[in-house]
């Protein structure tokens, strides 16, 4: 079964995740979602889509990309939605997008690991992220067995009071994401490196007197804030005291295009 892992990731847990996922899928090509093309599937047999919950539901890249790419009807489809515990209904929403288009979503997984939204408090101590980054392994590598079997699996949710809040505020917040990067600023530390521009998938940031302005068509995936090397990039007022994140089995190389 010729198979294809497109990947989403700002600070690599879902590249991480998709790694792992191709790994025990033998023979997988593993590819960036991100400037891929309506037929970057190449007529595989199996499809799947690894992405971060963004407002706990589908980043608005992932939707655009799973509406054009060429599928066939009889595709196997399978995805991993990576969060911090609160994955909502984001896998049913995905299953929803594709079935507009006749295709079905197979398996859908709610993959847990360290908090990478900073804004909203830090990515917890080392033994915490570790124990999630371990449960989230052999999760993964369960799903690849439903995956490799082209067996129908589950699509997960969060509880109900989840689905039922976190998509009203999904449902407000998507137009507004875009320009949520008037919050980052730059503080003194920085030395004009560059490596924010780099970095980031929507090419959001340019600096003009070596310094970062963003462009108002964010993601909100903080690749920006989280690898930044001398941690100079903030986002509102807490940031300043919080601890930065990123995967650590994924360095910045990785990330570069």
């Amino acid at each position: 079964m010729k198979t294809v892992v497109f990947h989403y990731s700002g600070t690599g847990n879902s590249l991480w995740s998709a790694r792992v996922l191709a790994a025990k899928l033998d023979g997988a090509a593993l590819r960036p979602l991100k400037g891929a093309d309506v037929l970057a599937a190449g007529g595989a047999d199996a499809v799947g889509f690894v992405f971060p919950v963004h407002m706990w539901g589908v980043p608005g890249p992932v939707k655009e990309f799973v509406e054009r790419l060429a599928l066939r009807p009889e595709t196997y489809i399978f995805a991993l939605a990576v969060n911090a515990g609160q994955v909502a209904r984001t896998l049913i929403q995905l299953g929803e997008i594709l079935a507009q288009r006749g295709l079905t979503l197979a398996a859908g997984y709610d993959i847990v690991l360290p908090s990478n939204y900073i804004p909203w408090g830090g990515p917890g101590p080392l033994e915490k992220r570790q124990a999630r980054i371990e449960a989230a392994r052999a999760k993964i590598a369960a799903a690849a067995e439903v995956i490799a079997a082209g067996e129908r699996g589950p699509v997960e949710a969060g509880p109900w009071w989840q689905r039922l809040v976190f998509t009203a505020l999904y449902r407000l917040s998507y137009n507004q994401v875009p320009r949520m990067d008037k919050d980052f600023w730059c503080d003194e530390r920085c030395d004009s490196c560059g490596v924010c521009a780099r970095v980031c998938p929507a090419a959001n940031i340019e600096l003009k007197k070596g310094r970062p302005e963003w462009r108002h068509h964010c993601e909100q995936c903080l690749a920006c804030i989280q690898w930044c090397p001398r941690e100079a990039i903030q986002f509102g007022k807490k940031t300043p005291a919080t601890e930065r994140y990123h995967h650590p089995e994924i360095t910045l190389n990785d990330m570069l295009p």
